[in-house]
C-alpha cells in the first residue's frame, strides 16, 4: 500500500510543478503577463497553502511537499505578472 501512497504522492509532487510552469515560461518568453488571470493565480495560491495545511495536519509528506512546489509556482508567476503588467 505504501509504494501506491508513494506513487500517487510522486504524481502529485510532478504535476504541482509542472501546474503553472507552462505559463511561467511564456510569460518569460514573451515578457507578458495580460492573458493570465491574477484571480486565478492567486486561488492556485490558496489552494497550495490549504493543502499544506492539510498536509501537516495529517502528517503526509507528499501532500505538503507538492504543495509547496505548486506554491513556488505560483509566487513566481505573481511576481512575473507583477513586474511585467508594470512594465507595460
Amino acid at each position: 500500500m505504501f509504494i501506491i501512497q508513494s506513487l500517487f504522492g510522486f504524481i502529485a509532487l510532478i504535476t504541482s510543478f509542472v501546474g503553472l510552469l507552462p505559463q511561467s515560461f511564456k510569460a518569460y518568453k514573451t515578457r507578458s503577463t495580460q492573458d493570465i488571470s491574477l484571480l486565478m493565480i492567486l486561488n492556485f495560491l490558496l489552494c497550495s497553502v490549504a493543502w499544506i495545511i492539510y498536509g501537516i495536519c495529517i502528517n503526509a509528506g507528499f501532500v505538503v511537499a507538492s504543495n509547496i512546489v505548486g506554491l513556488l509556482s505560483s509566487v513566481l508567476l505573481i511576481a512575473q505578472k507583477r513586474y511585467y503588467d508594470n512594465a507595460q
